[in-house]
C-alpha cells in the first residue's frame, strides 16, 4: 500500500510490545518517584512496556493481516526474562529510561522475526540498532538522575502483543505466547 492510501485510510497507530506486570508497573513507578525528577513527564505507570517495533498509522483493513504474519513469527519457546538495571537518559531524543545492561539474545532475535514479518506490509526496519528499554519520562532534559538505590527490576514476559497508541493511552489489541 502506498504511503499516500495509507494516510487517507482510516488507521490505528500501533506498536507490538512486551507488557508490564502490574506489580512491576508499581514498583518501577515508585523507583521513579524517589529519583523526585524535575524536569520531563512522567510516563503514566499504566503505559510502561518494552517496544519491540513500532508500526506507525496502520489502515484499519490491513491489522488483521498484520496480527496473521505476527502469529507465525518465530519465538523464543520460553519466557523473556530482561533485567533492567541501567538508567539512562537519551539527550537528542528527551527519554529517561529504564534499560537492560546486556539485552538477551533471544529478545533481540524475537525483533528480528517482527521486522522481517513486517516487511511484506510497507513497515521498514528501523535504520537505527534497537536498544530495548522502558521509557519512564519523556521530555527529559536534565543530566541523569541520581538514585539511592540503584534500578533492579526484572522483566519476565510470556507474551508479546500489538498495542493501538490513541491519545496517550496504550491498550493491547492482540496478544502472542512466546512459550
Amino acid at each position: 500500500m502506498t504511503d499516500e492510501k495509507r494516510r487517507d485510510a482510516p488507521s490505528k497507530r500501533l506498536f507490538f510490545a512486551l507488557d508490564c506486570s502490574p506489580a512491576q508497573r508499581k514498583a518501577i513507578a515508585q523507583w521513579r518517584a524517589e529519583l523526585s525528577l524535575r524536569t520531563g513527564k512522567p510516563v503514566p505507570a499504566d503505559n510502561f512496556h518494552l517496544t519491540l517495533l513500532f508500526l506507525g498509522e496502520v489502515p484499519l483493513a490491513q491489522i488483521g493481516e498484520v496480527c496473521e504474519a505476527a502469529a507465525k513469527v518465530s519465538t523464543p519457546g520460553e519466557a523473556l526474562k530482561i533485567s533492567l538495571d541501567r538508567l539512562q537518559v537519551w539527550h537528542r531524543a528527551g527519554v529517561l529510561s529504564l534499560a537492560p545492561e546486556q539485552a538477551p539474545k533471544s529478545l533481540l532475535r524475537l525483533v528480528y522475526a517482527l521486522e522481517q514479518a513486517m516487511l511484506p506490509f510497507g513497515f521498514e526496519a528501523s535504520p537505527r540498532e534497537f536498544r530495548p528499554h522502558l521509557t519512564l519520562a519523556r521530555d527529559y532534559r536534565a543530566p541523569e538522575p541520581e538514585s539511592v538505590t540503584p534500578p533492579e527490576f526484572f522483566m519476565r514476559a510470556e507474551h508479546f502483543a500489538l498495542f493501538e497508541s490513541h491519545k496517550g493511552r496504550y491498550r493491547a489489541l492482540a496478544e502472542w505466547s512466546l512459550t
